[in-house]
């Protein structure tokens, strides 16, 4: 008798695999053919997990029970998501993959996790990933995280603010390093290249590092801080490793890659002990799986393979690419204990300006760092009065002072400056849990 369900595959829960020796990976997963009433979803899911292991539509001889009990992706949880659509099946799908089928090849885990199985259904969301510790232990994470960029910036408990350098391209090194000096002297903790910056006609790295690390360290003598400068090496593998290197050598303390160069070689720059620097990564790439791969799930591999810092969406940017539960759990992800991975520096960001400091820290703590490009530039008494808004407004955030009452102090002529142009967000108050206003509870005046 032909069996509709693979036994290896589906007699399965999450408590009963060796979960040190797999990766489980979380699926979305929706599907809707109109005047059909019965969808057999299991099917579809069994293809899907086989697709990423080691099956075909059509099982083939040497398919083997043994074998696939060995290699074959499991169904370790299927959670139904009601509907009253019924042509709808939701649900949450857990697979487990064997980790003897790849070990520590990432592409080749990415190949599993998140792969052909998109073909499968057009609702389909990798929401998830779970490392079991066998492969966990292969990987290092990142050589500085939170507690080591503190350590380098001596910032010891509060965010650090960041320049983006602009415009994104064009600029001489000249240029740059003129615009960072003067971000350096208001002082901003850290800047970066703009991620779509390359060895341009006028501007290559071996020109321009040089140049900007001489202005930072013009500027450290009269601030007694250093800052940090994130440069853009992103390349194709061999010709970034080589770049990184010879970044180094040129005294670089810090290094930007973007994630379209691939997570494999990214982890092979953080992995190399000559490489002693902090290394960003930057997601702007991410964008094109927003529909498919949660921002969490990237953040979590990122971290894996070795990033200090990455950006991390916000809902108050200009650019609101997720969710508010989205882009705070993409933060949380990098901040919570893993083994002995080091927590990864989370950058709420996208068009954020001083007046958004308290909705910022308030939401994501204060283990971040805020960067800022026409936010900090552009403000009207120039680049240092535009660095030191920030610093001015992180510091009132900080001490529990409203930024409109702080930006009244005379000493903080910067910040007013910034919320003048800019202007002040308060954060939106949401309903008291689910009660309709007339049962929320109110303030009280007393009068004695």
């Amino acid at each position: 008798m032909k069996q509709c369900y693979d036994f290896e595959i589906f007699h399965q829960v999450l408590d009963g695999i060796d979960l040190d020796n797999h990766v489980v990976a979380s699926y979305y997963i929706k599907d809707r053919i109109e005047g059909a009433k019965f969808l057999d979803h299991l099917t579809l899911v069994q293809a899907m997990g086989l697709e990423g292991s080691t099956g075909t539509w059509e099982k083939v001889e040497e398919d083997t029970d043994e074998l696939r009990k060995a290699m074959s992706s499991k169904l370790v949880g299927y959670h139904e998501i009601p509907s009253d659509d019924p042509y709808t099946k939701a649900a949450i799908v857990q697979l487990a993959f064997p980790i003897r089928a790849w070990g520590d090849n990432v592409p080749m885990m990415l190949l599993a996790i998140a792969g052909n199985c998109f073909a499968y259904s057009q609702n389909l969301m990798l929401t998830d990933v779970f490392i079991g510790k066998n492969l966990l232990e292969k990987f290092k994470g990142p050589k500085f995280g939170v507690d080591g960029i503190r350590k380098l910036t001596g910032v010891k408990d509060r965010p650090l603010s960041l320049h983006i350098i602009k415009p994104k391209m064009g600029m001489t090194p000249e240029q740059t390093a003129n615009q960072v000096y003067k971000t350096a002297i208001g002082g901003a903790d850290m800047c970066k290249d703009d991620e779509m910056l390359a060895d341009a006609y006028n501007s290559t790295m071996e020109d321009r590092l040089p140049k900007v690390m001489e202005a930072i360290d013009k500027a450290a003598q009269k601030t007694g801080k250093k800052m940090i400068y994130m440069c853009s090496i992103t390349d194709e593998g061999e010709k970034m490793h080589e770049k990184a290197r010879k970044a180094i050598k040129l005294g670089a303390n810090g290094l930007l890659i973007t994630y379209s160069a691939g997570l494999a070689a990214f982890r092979k720059i953080t992995s190399d002990p000559d490489i002693n620097v902090p290394v960003m990564m930057h997601g702007s790439h991410m964008l094109a799986m927003i529909k498919s791969v949660s921002w969490p799930v990237c953040a979590k591999l990122s971290r894996l393979c070795g990033a200090d810092m990455m950006l991390t969406p916000t809902m108050w940017s200009s650019i609101p690419m997720v969710s508010m539960e989205e882009g705070l759990r993409t933060s949380f992800m990098k901040l919570a204990p893993w083994g002995h991975i080091k927590k990864t520096f989370p950058m709420p960001c996208a068009g954020v300006y001083p007046g958004l400091a308290e909705v910022i820290i308030s939401e994501y703590g204060k283990d971040i760092i805020i960067p800022a490009g026409g936010g900090m530039l552009g403000h009207p008494d120039g680049y240092m009065a535009g660095a030191q808004s920030w610093q001015q407004a992180i510091a009132a955030v900080m001490e529990g002072t409203p930024l409109p009452e702080a930006a009244r102090k005379p000493e903080n002529k910067a910040l007013r400056g910034a919320l003048e142009k800019w202007g002040y967000m308060t954060r939106p108050k949401a309903p008291w849990l689910r009660l309709a206003p007339e049962y929320q509870p109110k303030p009280m005046k007393f009068d004695d």
